[in-house]
């Protein structure tokens, strides 16, 4: 089975649904380049460079980073890139967000392939993020600055306002398609297959 040329995955759902875990594992399975702007901010936050000093009290915060950065970013990584096989995760978080990626695609003549939604209830999802701190912690990590439960509870709210529109909008253009986010990782995993047949 040949794979198709173009190929952009949108994974929404809330922070600690398991987007990063997922979009990982279907990016290495099915030759897919994994974008997380979450994952390129903490990179440059973690080097110090211009645009890490600016966006890391937004992070630390729990907030959301200006649309203008996030679009700039991600119109980099998408530069020159053939064929487009990408997995967004964390991204587009706005509808100006979401709107400014359809005109960037349209550009590129490459049409979203699918948006699945994970959806987990809240009170597992603050488990999970709070999990994730300790674990890290345990092993001798440093945590991620926002795995705590405040921050967790931040984002949860966040989320909720400025992704709900999100939803809307490519559940519009027949795009969506809500799973369970819960159970195993092999079982959420091939829930978020099955969407993407």
């Amino acid at each position: 089975m040949t794979q198709p040329k173009h190929k952009v995955v949108i994974f929404l759902g809330p922070p600690g649904a398991g987007k990063g875990t997922q979009a990982e594992r279907l990016a290495r399975e099915h030759q897919l380049t994994k974008i997380s702007t979450g994952d390129i901010l903490r990179d440059h936050v973690s080097r110090g460079t211009d645009l890490g000093r600016q966006v890391k009290p937004i992070l630390d915060a729990g907030q959301l980073v200006p649309d203008e950065i996030l679009i700039a970013l991600i119109r980099d990584r998408l530069a020159g890139m053939e064929p487009v096989r990408v997995i967004f995760d964390g991204f587009p978080r706005t509808l100006a967000q979401a709107q400014a990626l359809d005109m960037l695609l349209e550009e590129l003549g490459v049409p979203v392939s699918a948006v699945p939604l994970l959806e987990v209830p809240d009170e597992l999802l603050v488990q999970r993020i709070v999990d994730r701190g300790r674990q890290a912690a345990s092993a001798g990590q440093t945590p991620r600055a926002d795995d705590t439960e405040a921050v967790a509870r931040e984002r949860q709210q966040v989320y909720r306002e400025q992704t709900q529109p999100l939803i809307d909008y490519y559940s519009a253009r027949g795009h969506l398609r809500s799973l369970d986010g819960v159970g195993s990782m092999d079982e959420v995993y091939n829930r978020v297959l099955q969407t993407l047949r």
